[in-house]
């Protein structure tokens, strides 16, 4: 909940705004300033208040206990200019808080954090819990300090900065017995660096100077008789990490059979360590082949195993073989769980960047871009972003042409466990990147697609409103489609009296496609019918104009324009292309 306080009408307005905008995420405190502040302090997990920072120090450093769990604090003046992040920058959300709070009110957010100012990613914003000298090690990383990155397994991560080393996969197993709690291995070579990041999901205790990342790479099968206390099968699972060596900090979920969804043992249990239990049926269990089969859940659930076979259900190595608990009273048993480290999957956003201008391309965009640790792309476009990726981003980037090849690189790159953004122009979905990216993967990696502002789009912006009934896109590039194909599509889109825009009009080498393209967009459309012309849309040399279908000259187009040929009911408007939502413009002109 994020508490809202004001103290004068300006600022009363101000937070109004915020809270019609957060209905369910907002509460306002009135009352004097200081007890709205102490209230909020206390009963929510952040606070904005329309108020100067000085008073907001004032009130609110005796609040202050621990950076980990008070809240972030938000300041905003009266005049709605800045959205100042205060307190819990990274560790109370101050920071983000403040962005957004910045968006809504139109406010300059500020935030004074010094991996934020600087674009390097805090260790403590990275979504996996983390523990140890997180501060000395963030000033390490900000003053270029060499850094050791040790994994024990692979995770997609953001990009780092250079001073940070690539991981040494399987370093972080075989550390010492005072710093790993498991059993066997060795010491491992000491290294030069003085300061240490460790991946892992295995119990370490970090020295000075070392900080821990926990993945959240292990899932536990659980399986439990009807009635089974909360306590019996947290103690089990909690002793089966412990007796591996591995922190509960890790683990993603509990997995089981759906007739135990509701189990309130289970359910407990994962409350308590703060995980989702997911199911799966019977049926799906038992063809999970597993090390220690039993008649009785068969008999039971349908499945010979459920804690195996729901940990294993999704992949992974499994590291905790079936355990049963052990009752104090000596009574049966009345859990099972086992352990297993699930793959790590690579990320791969394709990601769509818009027409070209900066205030088109989304934050969802933006966000992938400065999450990503890999970043492939036609050399142009990533021209137009490389101010936007972090310190430490891999940029593989290659020139027009190379399409197919760039699709294959990134999916490489996904599958060995990176978080790759694949970046095009528009929407990635459209005449771009997503379509030879999605066909080169397959299941083994995570793929999200990042909508964007097409050049349709953008022209049609720029024309008016041509495409406000039925509209169809063709490309007329025949260099991977047969211009057979093309020219029957152009024809039923001719014949249905369809807005059409054109993609890759002209070329310096394929110049005959677009006379012929709109020849027979004629044999259906009066030679008046409106066409719009969009060179380079929302870019600085952006040009555009209307003219008719047979007024438009195919020497004055080239690949860098958009073509929008009106249907039977597109009209010009004081100097604006537009297409009706119905045909009752014709209805009305006879």
């Amino acid at each position: 909940m994020i508490g809202l306080i004001s103290a004068t009408a300006a600022g009363a307005a101000a937070r109004d705004r915020l809270a019609a905008a957060w209905p369910t995420r907002a509460r306002v405190y009135d009352g004097s300033v200081g007890d709205a502040v102490r209230r909020a302090f206390a009963e929510c997990d952040q606070v904005v208040c329309f108020l100067a920072t000085g008073a907001v120090v004032r009130l609110v450093a005796p609040l202050l206990s621990d950076k980990a769990s008070d809240p972030g604090v938000v300041c905003v003046d009266e005049g709605g200019r800045f959205a100042v992040s205060l307190v819990g920058g990274h560790g109370g959300g101050a920071n983000e808080l403040a962005r957004e709070v910045g968006e809504l009110l139109g406010a300059e957010p500020v935030v004074t954090t010094a991996t934020d100012a600087v674009g390097i990613p805090g260790l403590d914003t990275l979504g996996f819990p983390v523990e140890g000298d997180v501060a000395g090690v963030s000033r390490a990383m900000l003053d270029g300090e060499p850094i050791a990155l040790e994994a024990s397994v692979s995770w997609p991560l953001p990009a780092l900065p250079s001073n940070v080393g690539s991981p040494a996969l399987e370093a972080v197993p075989s550390l010492p017995h005072s710093r790993l709690r498991s059993s066997g291995g060795t010491p491992i070579a000491q290294r030069d660096e003085r300061y240490r990041i460790f991946l892992t999901d295995r119990v370490l205790e970090p020295a000075d100077h070392e900080v821990v990342l926990r993945p959240p790479s292990l899932v536990v099968g659980v399986g439990a008789s009807k009635g089974a206390p909360v306590d019996e099968v947290l103690g089990l699972v909690q002793d089966a990490l412990r007796d591996a060596g591995l922190s509960a900090k890790s683990v993603a979920e509990f997995a089981t059979v759906d007739a135990k969804a509701g189990e309130p043992g289970i359910v407990g249990a994962a409350e308590r360590l703060g995980v989702p239990v997911v199911t799966y049926g019977a049926e799906e269990l038992a063809g999970v082949e597993v090390p220690n089969p039993s008649e009785a859940p068969l008999a039971a659930v349908g499945t010979p195993s459920v804690a195996e076979a729901a940990a294993l259900a999704g992949g992974g190595e499994l590291l905790v073989p079936k355990r049963k608990s052990v009752r104090a009273d000596g009574q049966p048993a009345m859990a099972t769980c086992a352990v297993v480290r699930r793959v790590a999957r690579g990320r791969l956003a394709v990601v769509g960047l818009g027409p070209g201008a900066r205030d088109l391309l989304t934050p969802r965009a933006k966000a992938e871009l400065r999450r990503a640790s890999v970043l492939v792309g036609l050399d142009q476009y990533v021209d137009q972003i490389r101010d936007l990726l972090r310190p430490g981003t891999r940029v593989l980037e290659s020139g027009l042409g190379a399409e197919e090849e760039r699709a294959r690189t990134a999916v490489a790159e996904a599958r060995r466990g990176q978080a790759v953004a694949l970046i095009g122009s528009g929407d990635a979905g459209v005449y771009a990147m997503a379509s030879p990216a999605l066909a080169e993967a397959s299941d083994d990696i995570d793929v999200v697609g990042v909508p964007g502002v097409t050049a349709a789009l953008a022209a049609a912006a720029i024309l008016g409103a041509p495409l406000g009934h039925d509209h169809v896109s063709i490309s007329l590039s025949d260099l991977h489609t047969p211009w057979e194909v093309i020219e029957r599509r152009v024809r039923a889109a001719a014949e249905a009296d369809i807005v059409v825009t054109f993609y890759n009009p002209r070329s310096r080498g394929r110049d005959w496609q677009l006379p012929k393209a709109l020849g027979i967009l004629g044999e259906h459309r009066e030679p008046t019918t409106p066409v719009g012309v969009v060179r380079n849309a929302s870019r600085p040399d952006e040009s555009s104009r209307l003219t008719t279908l047979s007024g438009l000259d195919p020497a004055t187009v080239d690949m860098m324009t958009v073509v929008t040929v009106g249907n039977t009911a597109t009209r010009e408007i004081a100097g604006r292309m537009v297409t009706p939502r119905g045909y009752r413009w014709q209805e009305e002109a006879k």
